[in-house]
């Protein structure tokens, strides 16, 4: 008797097609390793066909815990950042490259640990399932980790950003900083740099439905 081979598709190709069933799919991926130390994937929100997509790096360690997206310290001046601009969150889907947060204990701290491409490849699926479905007019890719799972490759974010780019047709990519940068930078560069990544972000007015 002929064995069957083995299911060698990724969880993301099975799991229907509406933003619910997908969501509800990821809950059980084990696509990579990062699922066995985190607390729960963490997928994308927003409405489900939104006219702009955010894409982040991963889930932090607030995420995790509550299974929402940027909802700690980065979330928030992600949130003033897109009201500066008139855009509110809740008129767009935001979502991570990587579904579960990838870290680091130090004593009793989880700290961020950047994904690894193999970790970002096994992860892509997700990410790739979610724009099908969102159909946005715009994606804004924040920082390295999501620029280099939207095209394949790893993108300089310093010499890329603040430009509307071609990601595929009827659809434009806007590279940015991830809002955690702001959190790194010395005290006397943030004013600037915030008031930097609010003009990236001032890009994405006209896409608004």
């Amino acid at each position: 008797m002929k064995m069957p081979l083995p299911d060698t598709s990724h969880p993301a190709e099975h799991a229907g097609n509406t933003v619910a069933s997908l969501r509800k799919a990821a809950t059980n991926c084990r696509a990579c390793h990062l699922w066995e130390h985190a607390t729960q994937t963490v997928f994308g929100e927003g409405p489900s066909h939104a006219s702009i997509m955010l894409v982040g790096e991963q889930p932090g360690d607030r995420e995790d815990a509550t299974g929402h997206p940027f909802v700690g310290p980065a979330g928030s001046i992600l949130s003033h950042a897109l009201t500066a601009v008139g855009i509110s969150r809740e008129e767009v889907y935001v979502t991570n490259a990587v579904k579960h947060f990838k870290f680091e204990l130090r004593g009793k701290r989880r700290m961020h640990k950047k994904p690894i491409d193999t970790e970002i490849v096994a992860c892509h699926a997700w990410l790739q399932r979610e724009i099908e479905l969102i159909t946005p007019r715009l994606i804004i890719a924040l920082g390295a980790t999501a620029a280099r799972s939207l095209l394949g490759r790893a993108t300089p974010v310093k010499v890329n950003r603040g430009k509307l780019l071609e990601y595929a047709t009827g659809v434009s990519l806007l590279i940015t900083v991830h809002p955690s940068f702001l959190l790194r930078m010395p005290e006397e560069n943030k004013d600037e740099e915030y008031e930097h990544f609010v003009n990236d972000l001032n890009l994405a007015k006209p896409f608004l439905d």
